[in-house]
């Protein structure tokens, strides 16, 4: 599904998502999916692979406390300032997210802000208003601030970047 409204700054606000089994063999489909949407918004190559590697984590980790035969909801909110991912699954009541080991040390240095924690499935984008405890994760990647004037003008200390 795909939602698109107007944005900001000359891009639009995009909502997508995607539902997929949490199987082995299917959770590589969210980190597809992140790879190009985060190359689409033009950011730069180590920042989409910080995104990529954020996501395999926080999907394995919400595979790990999901219901069995349920799927993982990702919700992806591309917008002029970044990025923003909603993962979640159907949990039984009372299930957390797991915050304390490696796998979310590595989800906190490679975005810029996450949050995580047991939810409705009334609350969550994509829950369709549906009832029934979930566990979810939220990824915020932000873009990189524009080029300053300097760099146009020829600044050597500047940031510079390849415009398409």
């Amino acid at each position: 599904m795909v939602d698109t409204t107007g944005g900001a700054a000359g891009r639009r606000t995009e909502r997508l998502e995607l539902r997929v089994p949490t199987s082995r063999t299917q959770l590589p489909a969210v980190r597809a999916m992140t790879g190009d949407l985060a190359m689409r918004m033009d950011f730069d190559l180590d920042a989409v692979e910080d995104l990529r590697l954020a996501v395999d984590e926080a999907s394995a980790t919400l595979a790990s406390v999901a219901q069995p035969g349920t799927p993982l909801v990702a919700v992806f909110e591309t917008g002029p300032t970044g990025l923003t991912i909603t993962a979640w699954v159907s949990t039984t009541a009372g299930t957390d997210v797991p915050r304390d080991g490696f796998g979310w040390a590595v989800i906190a240095a490679l975005v810029d802000s996450v949050d995580a924690g047991p939810a409705d499935r009334a609350d969550v984008p994509g829950g369709e208003g549906g009832e029934g405890p979930v566990a979810t994760i939220t990824l915020v990647k932000e873009l990189p601030p524009p080029l300053r004037a300097t760099a146009a003008a020829g600044d050597s200390d500047a940031d510079l970047s390849v415009a398409r």
